[in-house]
């Protein structure tokens, strides 16, 4: 048997083995359904209300590239609202500088957000929606300040800042 025979008989098990692992961990984005949102959209019609790169973060679970949000570094009096559908999201008081990139706060507003289960990247994490347009907003994690001890990391380009009046 050839070298070459012989490495590729025993890569396809290791391939097999991590797609079947794939397929099984691979969870649904979300926990409700498109139509037990308040508002739902077809993707033609998100296109165009949002940007590009906010269709690919609110609808396609994309992720901005650390460090390029302008809402970052905003830490004017106000709230936070989701791109997709000018839901309340956070309130100023509640942003902190969590060094990682990515506007981060400490508590949502009661009844502003739903969280799933994401196990894509070879991780388990809670990702974080809009709960009125389901938009993916980010992850939440437990390395945050008190009192909540959360950090809701959150893709800036995902909300819009509202100043207060």
């Amino acid at each position: 048997m050839q070298r070459r025979t012989l490495l590729s008989a025993a890569l396809v098990p290791i391939g097999t083995a991590t797609g079947l692992y794939f397929l099984a961990t691979k969870t649904p984005p979300m926990t409700k359904t498109q139509g037990e949102f308040e508002i739902t959209k077809t993707d033609e019609e998100w296109k165009q209300i949002l940007t590009p790169e906010q269709f690919s973060v609110l609808r396609k679970h994309g992720t901005e590239r650390a460090g390029t949000s302008i809402l970052d570094k905003e830490y004017g009096k106000g709230q936070f609202v989701c791109a997709g559908c000018d839901l309340p999201l956070f309130v100023s008081d509640t942003k902190f500088n969590s060094g990682t990139g990515w506007p981060s706060f400490n508590d949502p507003i009661p009844g502003a957000i739903d969280t799933s289960v994401d196990k894509s990247l070879f991780a388990t994490r809670t990702e974080v929606h809009c709960h009125r347009c389901g938009g993916h907003l980010g992850h939440v994690f437990e390395d945050g300040p008190k009192p909540t001890g959360l950090r809701y990391c959150m893709n800036g380009i995902s909300m819009k800042f509202i100043p207060a009046a």
